[in-house]
């Protein structure tokens, strides 16, 4: 028998943060509202008639116009797992581009489906080299699927996936790509780029609840899968039986749908078309270039190259002789202000800053910059008070100036 907890247990109350990490972000308090709608059944008209403009928002946000294109009920790792049990058979040579984590996670999504990978290692900070990929796809004609990060979450470093779609299919390759964090932060045209499938989640730029993962498949994802002769080794993301649940005819019985986590999915992407793709990308690198110039006043050093980094997510080299996960917990103790550390070989060595969604707003690069700059100087680091915060705000102000000069020579 458990032994009795002296505490009493009642009604639990988050504190309020701001969610500057690699992940999730804030919510939009529109989106947080439609959490709270009744709930229907997933196979009532009504709802029904949602999944399919949900449908139609996502292919606004991937920029495609695949019919397959939906949200799988759980988080991002279940649309990578989809995709790679989906397109990769028992005995298939499937290449992996590894500049990062969530690189090293497709390697061993490949091990488990059985298959072969052949992995094309790049440095982590720097963006996934064509060349490199065209060498081993030379070097293994027989490989069906190239798989690859667009945005790596654990770096913010962005590689060049139209590049890297180019050369995967002048070989006969489907592709798979993560654009888990690229999604609605930064440009991302599945069907201009023509790529195969893409998976992405819920809790990033999109800025609504964790548990869902965008995405969509081309017609020649469909056609491989509905033509395999074995099954797919999961059945709850077999996409012969997701089609019948997601797809445009008579909906049937496939699992209970995360129902108010989809309403708040439909609310965070119809903020998304009111905003306008190109506005929210527009948005993210705006907030960036501030954030940014804060950094550089306080003489803190990027992690990847200006040309490869991601608006969005921002690693920023930890100075000598400063405590990185000390920084960290102070800054959440005392200024409720959430951001991440750094991943496997990078442990320690970086900080990750986000810039997400509804978290990219000037108030929250004001209070970032301020919140650093306080414990930074407090644990010895010669931060000139305002100065970080002085940056920033003359960011915007050559920011605004630009767009009024460009709207006025457009006039």
């Amino acid at each position: 028998m458990a032994a009795a907890s002296h505490k009493k247990i009642t009604s639990f109350h988050p504190p309020q943060r701001v969610l500057m990490g690699p992940g999730p972000s804030n919510i939009n308090p529109r989106v947080l509202a439609a959490m709270s709608l009744p709930v229907i059944g997933y196979l009532d008209p009504a709802f029904v008639d949602m999944m399919a403009e949900l449908k139609s928002l996502l292919r606004y946000a991937f920029q495609t116009d695949y019919q397959l294109t939906y949200p799988i009920s759980g988080p991002g790792s279940v649309g990578m797992e989809s995709c790679f049990v989906n397109m990769v058979a028992p005995g298939d040579k499937v290449v992996v581009c590894r500049n990062g984590v969530f690189g090293g996670r497709m390697i061993e999504n490949v091990e488990r489906c059985k298959a072969t990978p052949i992995i094309v290692e790049g440095t982590w900070g720097e963006p996934v080299d064509p060349n490199a990929l065209e060498d081993a796809l030379k070097k293994n004609p027989d490989a069906r699927v190239v798989a690859f990060v667009h945005a790596e979450t654990s770096t913010g470093c962005v590689s060049d996936a139209k590049t890297l779609a180019e050369v995967a299919h002048k070989y006969d390759c489907l592709t798979i790509v993560d654009a888990v964090t690229s999604l609605a932060g930064c440009p991302l045209y599945v069907k201009d780029w023509d790529l195969d499938a893409v998976y992405s989640a819920s809790q990033k730029c999109l800025s609504c609840t964790p548990g869902l993962s965008p995405v969509t498949y081309s017609d020649r994802v469909i056609d491989y899968v509905t033509s395999r002769k074995d099954k797919v080794q999961s059945w709850f993301m077999d996409l012969n039986l997701i089609l019948n649940y997601w797809g445009n005819t008579v909906r049937t019985y496939h699992h209970t749908a995360p129902i108010n986590g989809l309403f708040a999915l439909h609310e965070a992407l119809l903020l998304l078309k009111e905003e306008g793709i190109e506005n929210t990308w527009a948005r993210h690198q705006r907030h960036y270039q501030a954030l940014k110039a804060g950094f550089e006043a306080m003489g803190l050093k990027f992690l990847v190259k200006e040309e490869n980094r991601l608006p969005q997510i921002s690693a920023i080299m930890v100075p000598e002789g400063i405590n990185e996960a000390e920084v960290r917990a102070k800054l959440l103790s005392e200024f409720n202000l959430e951001i991440g550390a750094g991943l496997g070989p990078l442990a320690g060595k970086i900080w990750r800053f986000g810039l997400m969604g509804y978290t990219a707003q000037s108030a929250n690069v004001m209070l970032c910059l301020s919140a650093l700059g306080s414990v930074l100087s407090k644990m010895g680091y010669p931060v000139k008070v305002g100065e970080a915060e002085a940056a920033a705000h003359q960011s915007y102000a050559n920011q605004h100036a630009s767009a009024a000069e460009e709207a006025r020579s457009r006039s």
